[in-house]
């Protein structure tokens, strides 16, 4: 929310021109994604545009959505079909969208603490604002907003009430810090520590720390660690030391620490710089967490906190688990565990993330009190005003103050003191396939309500980063042209990740079409509310009346097949769109050459709208069949000549495969279909670094027994201990998809961050693995796969490809999907 400005001033500060001008309204609201729109009528829509984006592509779905005034950098051609709507024309959205946040920032009169470095700077912001919010209302930055765009939407979160906003600031090139120091404008900054992450875009690391250090520019006080040298070389030569303040485990700096780790908590023993002494404690003993912490300590210092209040607050710092995640609940309800999270903007975020899920019945929220100080009727007024614009149906309020939001006749609310009275109440038979949102402070312990409303399985889980899936489907959508479109395969499961829940994030990310293998799978994601175009790879006849029912497009591979089904049609009057799978080589389904000209017959005779037209590629992951994929190239665009100069129109023509984007992107002609690519396995070898794994399969260990060389473990007696040690049985087995070619030491899990070996024969729901060498106690974690453990060499172990391990996890494991 900024403060409310008119139409012709909101031209002024954006350096824009007003070339239709709609009705007069305030604008309170800025809004850069069509999917997230919220207080349509006050809001400004900023059509942003990027290497292959465009905002203004997303024009009628705002004004479809009541939003009546944009900010644009080029003139739509139907620009005054868009009724009683603004249209104000400016140079560069992205400068408009920051000079929208310096007029933001520079009617905030409370104070603003800029955080930057390579690491750090998100766990910072939350425990330094947990401590904070103890004696001041305070605004931050939701999750890890830290770039060009994120600082922006990020400042727009500071309300008139707030007295401290805490903003974090990104970079990955030269440039850019400057125009975060406009926007931010901090009275005080954290410079966290500096790092390898986006080296790519600056010659050495001092220049990096050079950039990172201009956050500081008109700051009053700039808080460091002596010991970073490149931090330190670039703040004391860049200002003036009165208002640098620096800190160290070694002496020589203005705070100095001493830490001592003990077996339940950690001393933090600080000398000040009038030679006072204090000592912290705290849980954490990891280095990364106690240099965050000093930093905190720092901070707080220096905002004129007490030693007491500071360890008052320390107390109250845990592991952030920084994502949201979706879970299965009871009664086939889905569970958003946002369990960590306890301010309004983090609110936001939440109900976004929940906006673009599928509710089958209810939106049910489960919310805390607001622990900042401060927090008073105008806060709560605001989360009224929230879940109506979200169009929440049902909210659970947990605490003493939650009750300020009221009786509101937009939704129905229940208030209950504490968690437990929550939880005793009994209230789980009244959820039935409803999206529940689970989100507050932590001291209510809100983990508890999640554990009560999730549906029991046992403890194997495929954790899904939703965030990663984005950032590879952005990887393949840089490397094509703008104009080309992308079918993405979820077919098999969505390659074991779960097909609905992947499909409503790439609509979401506006995917062009989606592919399935069977008819059944299509009608499963249209009733689970997925509109995309939907492609059946392998339609039966039997499934004709569900394609035409379901808006399906079945692939037509043979001209027996294409009979079938024009027949259908003319007997059902039905008209199906189609897709034709010509072979130019693969030799599984497909059209040939030499059937071109009967099927330019059928064609003509049946009538059937063609889609596309496409064809499989043999080997285009190996870069010795690349002859024959060039030559399958070739004679698929021979083959779509001949059949489109019998045609009226041009069906879309796509051969790429993940891999083929890779090696051929000269044939990415109207369309690419992304498969294994997305899930962050490069198949080729060329261009491994820029994906994420999206999955990661954990499970728990059941029981640990110790034995003695010699003893055998298992079926058949496969394993035998080699030496005395110990093993340890896992909650998996091949039933979960765990393969049973990974016995007898094949395969590997990770166990505290070690190997252990598989040890005896897979069982169908459990294995055996050798920890003799861990410390590892019955119910702690085990990686399968994941960070630490390739897939793809998973699957060389065993001789097969990552595919079969992917498609291979029983339905039976949870997934469970986040963004982070």
């Amino acid at each position: 929310m900024i403060k409310s400005i008119d139409i012709k001033t909101l031209a002024t500060l954006t350096s824009g021109k007003i070339i239709v001008q709609g009705e007069a309204m305030a604008i309170q609201h800025v809004i850069t994604d069509s999917r997230n729109i919220i207080f349509e009528s006050q809001a400004v829509f900023i059509a942003l545009t990027g290497p292959n984006y465009d905002g203004a592509h997303y024009i009628h779905e705002a004004y479809h959505r009541q939003v009546r005034v944009y900010i644009i950098q080029s003139i739509p051609t139907d620009i005054h079909e868009f009724q009683n709507a603004t249209f104000i024309l400016v140079e560069d959205t992205l400068k408009a969208l920051q000079a929208l946040a310096i007029y933001q920032r520079n009617h905030f009169m409370g104070q603003v603490i800029g955080i930057t470095g390579s690491n750090g700077k998100t766990i910072i912001k939350e425990w330094l604002g947990l401590i904070l919010a103890t004696k001041y209302p305070i605004a931050k930055s939701p999750k890890s907003y830290n770039s060009q765009v994120g600082v922006p939407l990020s400042i727009f979160g500071i309300a008139p009430y707030h007295k401290i906003a805490i903003l974090e600031a990104g970079i990955s090139k030269p440039g850019e810090m400057t125009v975060l120091n406009k926007m931010i404008s901090p009275n005080l900054v954290i410079y966290s520590n500096l790092g390898t992450a986006h080296q790519e875009g600056f010659e050495t690391l001092l220049d990096k720390a050079f950039e990172k250090s201009q956050l500081g520019n008109g700051a009053h006080y700039i808080i460091y660690r002596k010991d970073h040298l490149p931090v330190s070389k670039a703040l004391e030569e860049r200002f003036d030391g009165a208002i640098l303040i620096s800190w160290s485990q070694k002496p020589g700096s203005d705070y100095t620490f001493s830490v001592k780790k003990g077996p339940e908590y950690t001393k933090i023993m600080l000398i000040k710089p009038d030679f006072s002494l204090f000592t912290f404690s705290c849980s954490f003993s990891d280095e990364a967490s106690l240099e965050n912490i000093c930093h905190v300590i720092t901070a707080c210092l220096t905002l004129g906190f007490s030693e007491k209040e500071i360890q008052s607050g320390l107390q109250l710092l845990k592991p952030l688990e920084m994502r949201l995640t979706l879970k299965q609940g009871i009664h086939n309800s889905l569970i958003i565990d946002d369990t960590y999270n306890n301010d309004l903007e983090g609110l936001k975020v939440a109900l976004d993330f929940m906006q673009v899920q599928r509710p089958k019945k209810r939106k049910i929220l489960v919310l805390s009190d607001f622990l900042q100080v401060g927090a008073g009727a105008e806060l709560y007024n605001e989360v009224s005003k929230l879940l109506t614009q979200y169009k929440i149906d049902h909210l659970y309020g947990i605490g003493d103050n939650i009750t300020l939001v009221g009786k509101c006749e937009n939704f129905t609310s229940e208030f209950y003191p504490t968690t437990d009275d929550f939880i005793t109440s009994n209230l789980n038979n009244t959820f039935d396939h409803d999206l529940i949102l689970v989100t507050g402070a932590r001291t209510f312990k809100f983990e508890k309500i999640v554990n009560y409303l999730q549906q029991r399985v046992h403890g194997t889980t495929l954790e899904i980063n939703l965030n990663a899936l984005t950032h590879n489907y952005n990887f393949y959508r840089h490397k094509i042209d703008a104009s080309t479109k992308i079918m993405v395969m979820v077919k098999a499961f969505a390659y074991g990740g779960g097909p609905a829940e992947i499909a409503n994030h790439l609509q979401q990310l506006k995917a062009d079409y989606l592919a399935v293998a069977y008819t059944d799978e299509g009608v499963y994601l249209r009733e689970q509310g997925i509109t995309l175009p939907i492609m059946v790879m392998n339609p039966s006849e039997e499934s004709f009346f569900q394609l035409s029912k379901h808006h399906l497009e079945p692939v037509v591979y043979s001209l027996n097949h294409f009979k079938l089904l024009g027949n259908f049609c003319i007997q059902e009057n039905k008209t199906i769109s189609i897709h034709l799978d010509l072979d130019t080589g693969m030799h599984r389904l497909g059209i040939s050459l030499e059937e071109i000209p009967d099927l330019n017959k059928l064609i003509h005779h049946y009538k059937l709208p063609i889609v596309s037209l496409y064809t499989h590629l043999a080997g285009a992951d190996e870069q010795i069949h690349e002859t024959y994929s060039i030559h399958q190239l070739n004679k698929f665009i021979e083959m779509t000549e001949l059949i489109s100069a019998h045609l009226t129109y041009k069906p879309l023509r796509h051969a790429l495969n993940s891999a083929g984007i890779i090696s051929y992107p000269q044939y990415q002609l109207d369309m690419v279909r992304l498969g294994i690519g997305l899930y962050g396995i490069e198949i080729t070898g060329k261009e491994k670094s820029p994906l994420k794994s999206i999955s990661t399969l954990k499970t728990t260990i059941s029981q640990i027994k110790t034995l003695q060389k010699g003893q055998t473990i298992g079926y058949s007696r496969k394993g035998i201990m080699l030496k005395d040690g110990k093993i340890a049985t896992i909650s998996i087995g091949y039933a979960d998809g765990y393969d049973r070619r990974f016995s007898n030491g094949v395969g590997f899990v990770l166990i505290a961050g070690q190997k252990a070996p598989v040890i005896g024969n897979v069982c169908m729901d459990m294995t055996m693995v050798d920890i003799t060498d861990i410390q590892a106690n019955e119910g702690d974690e085990v990686m399968v796969y994941g960070e630490g453990i390739s897939l793809q060499d998973l699957a060389s172990s065993i001789g097969t490809i990552p595919y079969e391990l992917l498609t291979n996890i029983s339905s039976r494991v949870k997934r469970i999907y986040y963004v982070d």
